[in-house]
């Protein structure tokens, strides 16, 4: 018991270290995201899916992009999860462009696709493909032909593909992970880039079609046969699409034992390509620093002069200290905003604490103090009944301000004519004013009428309105009777000049202050008994 214990903990152990070294081997290899930007049709779309296929297991083959995602929002999950390379496809009216950019400082090579056939229609040409599901499981052997031309861009090309993905020691490789192969051919000739993605099969060699069936447990038909010895000897049976393909270009010696029957270690196999797809055809169209917004260091197509490298140089560096100055600028700005912010929280800080002070010292619920001692209540009573009569444009009510003491009459002058006079009869001379009726108007100038008084009263006019006038009606200028409006309620709007006889508008208690606003709702709730008083008061001054 204790030695299988021992053993089951053992294994446990070594369980667990391997777990850990692979998890270390997959953080440790380069990853990317294939997407494509902008607008894209069915087949581009398709062919991003067909790319993230040849790059896994070290991709985001579920990766979802949306139409309001930046550049700058991949950038920014990059990190966190490992990611080295960006292959972003992009299509224009004219061409269809790949990009393939190196985290997190560049450089961006940027190609156009010439020509490009997805999964789909490589496999369907075929008579018979060879794909399956563990191919997926390791990354693919990267081939590269014809890269070691002197060129800068093209040595920059080879280390490139060579970074995408993680690098094979051959001393400790094991061969049965290697089931696909990535080509990629350079022309120089054509300056065009061959994209090739093909499934690797190795097969023994040295004995006959027949005996190899037998081994691939693809039991052949003997019917026909007398003896097995004619199946080992004789090439009988066998369909023609099998014939040998393999020659001194394919065959090797392998040093490790590979998964199929016959492939024995130190024995000869050969290899064999299955072509899977996709298949691309790239141009290499300029070299840039950066994430694709450096300096141009290779194109294709444009070659510049030394002053204009050293203009667009110039007006590089012109716009790199224009954006540190506007961040130096909004970096001193949050600053005072917030040495700002934290003035102000002292000082209201310390009027809090001053006012608990304050408080603590006194009775906190002490009244108010009301006006100064050397103040008297009738000089502000009547500067409370100056306001309210040049806001209302009416004499206040008794009550409304208890305080209140008669005005002192000021000498009278001489009245003199003024347009809105009335007269009883023409040419005849207008008296004096009414001495009550003067009382209760704003006095002007000297030299200058009286607003406000229109001529004499009639004295039949005024029996007559006087006679047929109730407690709760009031006169209009016109001498037309009506209700009496309710004190606070909204006066109509005059619409264009005040004629003759035409009352002022009121203004709203709303303009008044909060005093008046206190008394105004006071005066409205005291009800009928308010009016009635208020009626006999306004008929004993006129």
């Amino acid at each position: 018991m204790g030695r299988a214990g021992s053993k089951t903990k053992n294994q446990k152990r070594a369980r667990a270290a391997a777990q850990q070294r692979a998890q270390e081997r997959f953080s440790a290899a380069p990853h990317c995201f294939v997407l494509h930007r902008g607008r894209a049709g069915r087949a581009l779309q398709q062919l991003v899916l067909d790319v993230r296929r040849v790059m896994e297991p070290f991709t985001a083959s579920a990766l979802q992009v949306q139409k309001k995602n930046a550049l700058k929002d991949f950038v920014a999950v990059a990190g966190p999860l490992g990611v080295t390379h960006f292959l972003v496809f992009t299509k224009s009216p004219s061409s269809v462009n790949f990009k393939l950019l190196r985290l997190p400082g560049g450089p961006t090579l940027t190609f156009k696709v010439t020509q490009y056939s997805l999964i789909k229609d490589v496999v369907s040409s075929l008579k018979r493909h060879r794909m399956h599901e563990q191919q997926f499981t390791h990354h693919p052997l990267l081939v590269l032909n014809n890269f070691g031309l002197p060129q800068m861009h093209v040595k920059l090309m080879a280390t490139m593909f060579q970074n995408m993905f993680p690098s094979i020691n051959v001393h400790k490789v094991n061969l049965n992970a290697i089931k696909r192969c990535l080509l990629i051919s350079y022309n120089a000739d054509t300056q065009l880039l061959d994209f090739r993605h093909y499934s690797l099969k190795v097969v023994p060699v040295g004995v006959s079609k027949g005996l190899k069936k037998l081994l691939q447990e693809k039991f052949p038909n003997m019917s026909r046969l007398e003896d097995i010895s004619e199946l080992l000897v004789k090439d009988i049976n066998l369909s023609e699409s099998e014939a040998e393909q393999d020659g001194t270009h394919n065959i090797l010696e392998l040093p490790q034992a590979y998964a199929g029957r016959g492939n024995m270690k130190a024995q000869q196999s050969a290899v064999r390509l299955t072509e899977i797809g996709p298949r691309i055809t790239l141009q290499l169209v300029k070299v840039e620093e950066g994430l694709s917004q450096g300096n141009v260091l290779y194109h294709s197509f444009i070659h510049r002069t030394e002053e204009q490298l050293r203009a667009a140089l110039a007006r590089k560096e012109e716009k790199l200290q224009l954006k540190a100055e506007r961040r130096r600028r909004q970096e001193a700005d949050v600053q005072r905003k917030k040495e700002q912010r934290e003035a102000h929280r002292k000082q209201s800080l310390a009027g809090i604490q001053r006012k608990q002070r304050q408080g603590e010292d006194g009775d906190s619920d002490a009244e108010d103090p009301g006006l100064p001692e050397d103040q008297d209540p009738a000089d502000q009573s009547d500067d409370d009944v100056e306001y309210y009569r040049q806001a209302v444009g009416e004499e206040p009510d008794e009550d409304l301000f208890p305080h209140r003491t008669k005005r002192k009459h000021r000498p009278q002058r001489s009245p003199q004519p003024s347009k809105r006079l009335r007269t009883g009869q023409a040419g005849e001379q207008p008296a004096s004013p009414d001495p009550g009726r003067a009382k209760h108007r704003r006095a002007t100038g000297p030299g200058q009428p009286q607003r406000g008084w229109r001529g004499p009263r009639d004295p039949r006019r005024q029996r007559e309105r006087g006679s047929t006038q109730g407690p709760g009606q009031q006169k209009d200028a016109g001498g037309c009777k009506g209700p009496r409006k309710r004190r606070g309620a909204q006066s109509p709007k005059l619409k264009g000049p005040r004629q003759a006889g035409q009352p002022a508008a009121k203004r709203s208690p709303r303009v008044l202050g909060a005093k008046f606003k206190r008394l105004w709702r006071k005066q409205a709730a005291q009800g009928q008994g308010a009016r009635q008083r208020r009626s006999t008061t306004t008929k004993g001054r006129h």
